[in-house]
């Protein structure tokens, strides 16, 4: 099958490339398998040397990547620099961390010595998007190859070139023939690769729909899993909280990567005494951001990745206003193959799209609370479960808010972002399992007791 990549600006066919076959997948496969022993047994100073190579040559081919980036799916030239100096920071992070993350673990028994000691499974099979096409790949990778497995890549559809490009770097960097592989292929077909005995494990990150087809083959098959899917975060604003600081912080997080994020504050709770000047301060500010080609650092809103998808936010607007949301800004396509302005929705309320549904797009839901107690209530009536952020003066507050919302990940007064440093995934239909930081590292690993009479 042939696809064809329309630029998300231009609207011009960009890009056409084949998936691959049979032979091409039993190739890959193969090569995995038989480089999974070399790489487990080399040491870890070895491979986190490796690691420091990749991250080098990722910088020095970041304005190449960029461009490809920008190209695939729309991104911002500037958030693609940012994505790439992240992916290469997240390689030397792990590079000097996997030793104490990997270290056997004494455990005092009546043993002569008991000990919990890590092993890589081997072959992890990862299926990742779009929209942070480089993060996206380098925050299993990094981990998982520094643990001592290997990888093959199933990327999304419309970023082929980004994915080569992941690949030309660990080639360029000396990563082994093997340890890392690219294939071109449609849904189907990975469902065999998930099926087949030399894949050891399944990460994905993307949709509720994309994660239960594939934690469902995953499961009927006893592969070990990790889901990342979507997301509706509340972002929750107290009646002290400063506005000075809030404002920027919610422009930044709603529309940065044109709303095409996981973790992206999606329903704005606005408590009493402050949301309406949160509402108009929220609305001048959106406002300014300017719409344009992604590849000029003038533009602040990218265009989004396809056409479908900003169709399908179209939809998801155009259902909430008819449904009664109040309409304050943008709602109607505009420039760009794919473009969607910034949208405010306002008196969001249950039985709309917008409330219950995840706005995959440059959109914003406002949702008014009527004290702390309703606004948790709030953040929490929703099936997802990612992240979650609260803003107030008052940290003490703030941190009991955040306690009691339910998210794999609450920040008090910042924008919820994933770092290296720090466990991330979900709860509820935001899916399962940890990545980054030592919980990342552990996920792919056999956690092996040895006990010693």
């Amino acid at each position: 099958m042939t696809v064809r990549l329309i630029h998300p600006w231009t609207g011009e066919i960009d890009y056409t490339y084949d998936y691959v076959g049979e032979p091409e997948v039993e190739r890959a496969l193969q090569s995995a398998a038989q480089a999974a022993p070399g790489w487990a047994a080399r040491s870890l100073d070895e491979r986190a040397g490796l690691m420091r190579a990749v991250a080098a040559r990722l910088r020095e081919q970041r304005d190449a990547i960029a461009a490809i980036m920008t190209a695939d799916m729309g991104k911002l030239r500037r958030e693609a620099l940012v994505e790439i100096e992240k992916s290469a920071s997240a390689c030397e992070y792990y590079a000097d961390h996997a030793i104490d993350y990997l270290r056997d673990g004494m455990i005092a028994t009546e043993a002569h010595r008991s000990y919990v000691t890590y092993e890589p499974l081997g072959c992890i099979f990862a299926v990742m998007p779009w929209n942070f096409p480089i993060w996206q790949v380098f925050r299993f990778l990094a981990p998982g190859l520094m643990a001592g497995n290997v990888a093959v890549l199933k990327h999304a559809t419309n970023v082929p070139r980004c994915a080569d490009a992941i690949a030309g770097v660990l080639r360029d960097a000396g990563i082994p023939d093997g340890v890392f592989g690219v294939l071109h292929i449609d849904n189907t077909m990975a469902a065999r690769v998930i099926a087949d005995p030399r894949v050891k494990a399944v990460t994905l990150t993307g949709s509720e729909r994309a994660g239960s087809a594939v934690a469902s083959t995953a499961g009927k098959h006893l592969k070990k899993c990790v889901m990342e899917l979507g997301g509706s975060d509340p972002f929750v604003v107290l009646d002290d909280a400063d506005l000075e600081a809030t404002i920027p912080a919610a422009v930044a997080s709603r529309f940065g990567n044109a709303g095409q994020t996981c973790i992206a504050a999606k329903r704005f709770i606005v408590t009493p005494g402050i949301a309406d000047a949160f509402v108009a301060r929220f609305v001048e500010a959106v406002a300014k951001l300017a719409v344009g080609d992604p590849a000029l650092d003038a533009t602040t809103l990218a265009p989004m990745a396809r056409a479908d998808l900003r169709d399908e936010v179209h939809d998801q607007v155009q259902r909430s206003v008819a449904a009664g949301a109040k309409l304050l800004l943008g709602g109607v396509p505009g420039q760009g193959a794919s473009h969607y302005p910034a949208t405010i929705l306002d008196h969001v309320v249950t039985g709309m799209p917008a409330y219950h549904e995840e706005l995959f797009g440059p959109a914003a839901s406002i949702l008014r609370a009527c004290d702390d107690d309703d606004a948790v209530r709030l953040a929490n009536d929703t099936d997802f479960g990612l992240g979650a952020s609260v803003w107030t003066t008052d940290k003490v507050r703030g941190e009991a808010v955040a306690r009691r919302m339910q998210a794999g990940a609450t920040f008090v007064n910042a924008i919820v972002r994933s770092d290296v440093r720090l466990p991330f995934g979900g709860t509820k239909t935001s899916g399962f399992g940890r990545e980054l930081a030592e919980h990342g590292i552990h996920e792919f690993m056999n956690i092996k007791t040895v006990y010693v009479a």
